[in-house]
């Protein structure tokens, strides 16, 4: 099998890469304090400012880092990515099973991060701010189905060609949309809209249902 840590995205680029111990943790900090205003005041309410004061960083520490906001959102949205492709491989790797159950699971995993990581539910991936800030070319639920497609053919016997990474990225899309709006009200997740996403995944990717199992 692969190894897993190839799999997962690298992180948006900042400024200065961090050397040591303390930028490092001076990154984590300064990713954290932007989910926790992200909750309380939406991305567009994000500000440098507020990040520094909250953190109690100078607007030059944050700027040392993120040039901009936009740089600071796409760093904590690869981060989502990050922690989600890593409970991905944790779960199914303590709990195997067919590949179709297996992404019941990674949709679980999803809900379960919308619903207590912070900055989550406004950010996910990413792909809230991809029309404003990243070229066209680049696609956070792509991404995601790219990562997918080498995780799941690495594990099991699924065909790997471009019809297939199409379906997938075909119901990723539809279930995001899904996902989101189980959300947009209820910060627990309208469980009827939950059961429709995994419905519409299992529905687009039953075709291939033979191969793998």
């Amino acid at each position: 099998m692969k190894d897993q840590s190839a799999l997962l995205p690298n992180s948006a680029s900042v400024r200065t890469e961090p050397v040591q111990q303390r930028s490092s943790e001076r990154i984590t900090l300064l990713l954290d304090t932007a989910a926790s205003l992200i909750d309380e005041k939406g991305i567009d309410g994000l500000t440098t400012s507020d990040v520094a004061a909250r953190s109690h960083s100078s607007v030059g520490v944050v700027y040392r880092y993120f040039p901009n906001i936009q740089s600071l959102l796409r760093a904590l949205a690869a981060r989502n990515m990050q922690r989600f492709l890593s409970a991905v491989f944790v779960t199914i790797e303590e709990n195997p099973g067919g590949w179709l159950s297996e992404l019941d699971a990674i949709l679980d995993i999803y809900a379960d991060l919308t619903r207590s990581e912070p900055g989550f539910r406004a950010l996910h991936f990413g792909d809230v701010i991809d029309e404003r800030f990243i070229d066209g070319q680049t696609n956070a639920n792509k991404e995601l189905a790219t990562n997918l497609v080498q995780f799941l053919t690495a594990r099991y016997e699924l065909p790997q060609t471009e019809e297939f990474e199409l379906d997938l990225d075909v119901a990723i899309e539809i279930a995001s949309a899904l996902m989101q709006r189980a959300f947009r009200v209820d910060r627990n997740g309208d469980e009827r809209y939950l059961a429709k996403a995994r419905f519409v995944v299992r529905e687009v990717l039953e075709p291939y249902r033979r191969e793998g199992q």
